[in-house]
């Protein structure tokens, strides 16, 4: 294997057993980092198994792609990582974040069918759901708020161990709003 082709982000990976495991330590990584903010190779290292090299050698790579970020830190030897603001780099850098974060969403629920079965049978279900409701973009905007004010509580159980009740695990919180838009003619071609 080349330096190319472990640099080659993981979408264009031919697919052999060490890119796929390549491609699943670096979702693994987005996804911690979706869920803490910022990590260093040793703990991403520590919270997923693998070992702190690999952990680092991944997280540069990932930055060398643009999808992190070293974060703002004090100096010395940790070398904390967090995903990329996609505010500082414009509209179209924010699309392509909220295509990854989508991705990795889509990519954990996936996980999740397919490995059911081996959770523990207390945590063998989930609470999807889906409603439509006819709102302006004001109150959808509200309803974004309450749901983030909902879950505000919880958030700080990353960073503060002891806060979290005996059982408790990382749990994916998903909501996406958005327009339903009209289907189109293409549409109709397609079905």
């Amino acid at each position: 294997m080349t330096e190319d082709d472990v640099n080659t982000p993981d979408d264009q990976a031919a697919g052999t057993g060490e890119e796929l495991r390549e491609h699943d330590v670096r979702t693994a990584l987005l996804n911690l980092l979706a869920q803490v903010g910022t990590v260093t190779a040793t703990e991403a290292a520590s919270r997923l198994d693998y070992s702190s090299g690999l952990c680092s050698f991944h997280l540069r790579q990932l930055a060398r792609h643009g999808y992190i970020e070293e974060a703002p830190h004090q100096g010395g030897r940790a070398r904390p990582w967090r995903l990329r603001t996609p505010a500082a780099d414009g509209p179209m850098a924010e699309e392509q974040f909220g295509d990854l974060t989508r991705g990795l969403e889509d990519e954990s629920w996936q996980r999740w069918l397919t490995q059911r079965d081996e959770a523990p049978s207390e945590w063998r279900h989930d609470e999807a759901f889906s409603a439509v409701a006819y709102l302006t973009p004001e109150e959808m905007s509200r309803v974004a708020n309450v749901i983030r004010r909902a879950l505000a509580p919880y958030q700080d159980r990353e960073q503060r161990p002891l806060a979290r009740p005996d059982g408790a695990r990382p749990v994916a919180l998903i909501t996406r709003l958005f327009p339903l838009l009209p289907h189109t003619a293409d549409d109709a071609d397609q079905d």
